[in-house]
């Protein structure tokens, strides 16, 4: 009995010491601590706004303002383009119709094969097309890439030569009536007169193409008589000899290309083409 007297007292104890504390702590809450011991408050006084950070875009014609990043990606966009400017601007187009029309002519199917024909057409164009550029790296490239020179005035001067190749290909082929016939869907009325200077370059390149085109394909009308004319004489020879069933191609290839390797017929072709931009 004595002992469940003691705890019980022990715990009666405990519990008045838990209600003290309590109690204390309730006093000590920011509500009930004095003033000067308070932590001071943050000032809510605004202060003025500091100033809006401004941009100034940098001037894009010159060279130099351009970054290495802003630079590549002109370098590939002019590249992407680089295959439309050669075909349609340069003497691309006729070399390698006329060479394909000879194998056509030759009936040697896929002989050269294409990758032959057009990396000769392509050196063909850098060799006939060497003067050009050489002007264009002169006048406007060089002094562009050197600071002497804004972008549009080098776009423009770079015109130049181009322009004068492409009327000069078109004169020299009788060709201006193509000219005319853009130059009025342009203006909307034939002109009577051409002004060369007047012509804009979306105006003078299918011009261009158009007299490439007719160029091409007279010179690979004379290339083709030759071979028709063997085709026909092998196969009047075979009708002759009751060998009809005999297809005249089989016959007729062997005689095209040595009558083609005789005469050096790869350079009179690659020589008439190359002339045909120079006289």
């Amino acid at each position: 009995m004595r002992m469940e007297s003691r705890k019980t007292a022990a715990i009666a104890l405990l519990l008045v010491l838990t209600c003290i504390c309590t109690s204390l702590h309730a006093q000590e809450t920011p509500g009930n601590i004095p003033p000067e011991s308070r932590a001071p408050l943050p000032s809510l006084t605004t202060e003025s706004p500091a100033p809006a950070p401004t941009f100034n875009l940098p001037d894009m014609t010159k060279k130099e303002n351009f970054s290495a990043g802003l630079q590549l990606i002109i370098l590939l966009t002019v590249l992407s383009l680089a295959p439309a400017i050669l075909i349609m601007m340069t003497s691309f187009t006729r070399i390698v119709i006329v060479l394909s029309l000879l194998r056509q002519a030759m009936g040697t199917q896929q002989l050269p094969p294409n990758q032959i024909l057009i990396g000769l057409s392509l050196f063909m164009t850098f060799l006939v097309m060497g003067p050009t550029w050489q002007r264009i790296n002169n006048e406007a490239l060089s002094p562009y890439m050197d600071g002497k020179m804004d972008q549009k005035s080098a776009l423009s001067i770079a015109q130049v030569p181009l322009r004068e190749f492409m009327q000069e290909q078109i004169r020299k082929n009788k060709n201006d009536d193509d000219v005319y016939m853009l130059q009025g869907f342009a203006n909307g009325s034939r002109p009577k007169t051409l002004q060369w200077k007047e012509v804009s370059m979306t105006t003078l390149i299918p011009a261009f193409m158009l007299s490439e085109l007719k160029t091409a394909f007279i010179m690979g009308f004379k290339i083709y008589l030759p071979f028709l004319i063997i085709d026909m004489v092998i196969s009047s020879t075979l009708m002759s000899m009751g060998m009809m069933m005999l297809p005249p191609v089989l016959i007729s290839l062997p005689f095209k290309i040595l009558l083609f390797v005789l005469v050096d017929g790869w350079s009179l072709v690659v020589a008439g083409l190359v002339q045909s931009f120079h006289t």
